[in-house]
């Protein structure tokens, strides 16, 4: 079966290079050349990029490395392309089956390393290592343990917008399911509220507040907030984006929960866009192509044709469709703009890339050209959702899971800026504590792969923060004295100090924000009811991993905070209550289960 369908190009108007395919032009052509292409071994090769020279389209190679393409000559010129293989240029015949071998490029780059979430300044592997050794999950995430301040007093973390595990946990709960640990990342269930914002003062771009109460599920310790607030960016003074729909309409994706919910989505967005935007439509399944070439953000209508035209069929090609969104995007790059892929998909590359590290290598080398990467994860299991996270971490950008309707409103509509307009790159955040006053202390949340631990040249890296956001950072603390002893009392500038770093949008100057204060110690009850709520939200975490240190946590405890502080007029904190009363019931069963076994 050849890869090239003339039926497709007539409806999705497939990419060119120098100029758009024109239908008319296709019923014009007589000639048709064929052939399949291989490796030195003679196995076929899926995916093979093929520049017909005549016209300047480009092509793809399908299943067992056929193609088939239309052309007005007899004879014409093709150049096969594939990522590890020398390129080579053949004249083909329309008259005879043409055979193309490729023979291996030699390789001298190396695959990029593990990135962590967060790094504890001289604690070594080996020691960090120690806390999943004779582990008897096989979970792949490792839970921060307790670090002493006196021997480590700094640590640091990535800061990104991700929210996606908080709606892949309510997925689950709703299908009436316990929630797999290595999909509850707490840092994200807490990104998932945007707690508490206000604006930063006019001159600064970021503003750092520091909350000290009690820990309520160790009575015994204090549990720390760090709230770091982004400036807010008006969208009438935004430069224009151009903004690569990568959109999955392979065959897993025909499902009522997966392209119809992507569609409204994209619909969502497309309605924010405004006249000096622009819109590109890259579609990988059957056949790997461009639905719609780059449309001013005034043609809606257009726009809103070509996504309700979509249908889901075929395998999924997902190394051809994302090199092809970024092709585009660089084409139609503008400079100082927003230039910005939004890959859509349930995550299940099954077709062109392996492994997860070939994902990394892809995207890494893009990374650097300006273009961002934002991903949409829908209809997936765990182990989807690493492969789409991989991605947007690799890509510089933000993940985030629809599951409902609602999600996908609140994602690409109510949350537009937040998810697609960036305020710093790389941004990190580096936390000191003083062992005067903290004997130890845990950073909840941002926990690194097992991978990364292992892996003694993993590094770290900054995340993306978009406009008006408030990331909640949570840390337990063992102090020094009592806690009893410590509520209603100043404690000076030297209990915590950070320093963020960041970079503004298109530079690549590294700019630093310090910053030391007073923190009063209060009970939970006095406390600020959105940190009360975010105390819950992390009990929520724990007991759902079933981690270790949330032994004295229950249900019951986490509905009475939430409840007590739950905005009534906040669809997404009344939801929350209703998810903690489904995990009661679910994990309730699990654990009678259990016990009967």
């Amino acid at each position: 079966m050849y890869f090239f369908a003339e039926e497709f190009a007539l409806k999705r108007l497939l990419y060119t290079v120098f100029s758009i395919i024109c239908p008319l032009f296709l019923f014009a052509q007589h000639y048709y050349v064929k052939g399949q292409v291989k490796d030195e071994a003679g196995n076929p090769l899926q995916n093979v990029n093929i520049y017909l020279h005549s016209t300047g389209y480009v092509y793809f190679t399908g299943m067992e490395g056929s193609f088939g393409i239309l052309t007005n000559n007899k004879t014409d010129t093709l150049s096969f392309s594939m990522e590890g293989f020398q390129p080579q240029r053949v004249a083909v015949n329309a008259e005879v089956n043409a055979t193309v071998r490729l023979k291996k490029a030699s390789l001298n780059k190396s695959r990029p390393g593990y990135k962590l979430a967060s790094l504890t300044q001289n604690l070594t592997r080996e020691s960090q290592q120690k806390w999943f050794a004779g582990d008897e999950t096989y979970a792949s995430i490792v839970e921060n343990q307790f670090v002493n301040s006196y021997e480590y007093p700094s640590t640091g973390l990535t800061l990104n917008v991700d929210r996606a595990s908080y709606s892949n946990i309510r997925r689950f709960l709703s299908m009436g399911t316990p929630v797999p640990p290595d999909a509850v990342r707490i840092e994200e269930m807490l990104n998932y509220f945007n707690f508490g914002y206000t604006e930063p003062p006019v001159d600064k771009p970021f503003e750092i507040k520091t909350t000290l109460t009690q820990c309520p599920w160790n009575k015994n310790n204090q549990l720390l907030f760090t709230q770091i607030l982004s400036r807010k960016i008006s969208l009438d003074s935004l430069a224009a984006s151009h903004l690569v729909f990568l959109i999955d309409i392979s065959g897993s994706m025909d499902m009522p929960n997966r392209l119809p919910l992507l569609k409204a989505g994209f619909k969502a967005l497309v309605n924010n866009l405004r006249d000096k935007d622009s819109v590109s439509i890259v579609v990988y399944g059957g056949t790997v192509g461009v639905a719609l070439p780059t449309t001013g953000g005034n043609e809606k209508d257009i726009i809103f044709k070509t996504i309700d035209s979509l249908q889901a069929g075929g395998s999924t090609p997902g190394e051809s469709g994302i090199k092809l969104a970024y092709s585009v995007a660089r084409n139609h790059f503008i400079k100082g703009g927003n230039n910005r892929i939004i890959l859509a998909t349930d995550g299940d590359f099954n077709v062109g890339l392996k492994k997860e590290e070939d994902l990394e290598e892809m995207i890494s080398r893009e990374r650097q050209q300006g273009i961002y990467l934002t991903c949409l994860g829908i209809g997936m299991g765990n182990y989807k959702d690493s492969k789409i996270q991989t991605l947007a971490q690799r890509g510089n950008g933000n993940f985030a899971y629809l599951d409902s309707y609602h999600e996908a409103e609140k994602v690409l509509l109510k949350e537009f800026t937040q998810t697609l307009y960036t305020v710093a790159d790389d941004a990190y955040l580096n936390v000191k504590f003083n062992p005067d006053y903290v004997k130890d202390y845990r950073l909840i949340g941002f926990d690194n792969k097992m991978g990364a631990i292992k892996d003694i040249s993993s590094t770290i890296e900054g995340g993306e923060i978009g406009s008006a956001y408030s990331a909640m950072v949570a840390f337990e603390l063992v102090p020094v004295a009592p806690v009893n002893n410590m509520v209603g009392k100043e404690i000076d500038d030297h209990l915590v100090s950070y320093e963020l770093q960041y970079k503004l949008p298109d530079s690549t100057t590294v700019m630093k924000l310090a910053q030391s204060s007073p923190v009063t110690m209060v009970t939970l009850s006095q406390v600020s009811k959105c940190y009360q709520f975010a105390s819950a939200v992390v009990m929520f975490g724990g007991m759902l991993r079933n981690s270790k240190y949330f032994k004295d946590a229950s249900w019951n405890s986490i509905m009475q905070i939430a409840g007590n502080a739950a905005d009534q007029e906040n669809f997404s904190q009344k939801e929350f209550l209703s998810l903690v009363q489904q995990a009661k019931a679910i994990y309730g069963k699990k654990r009678k289960r259990d016990k009967e076994e």
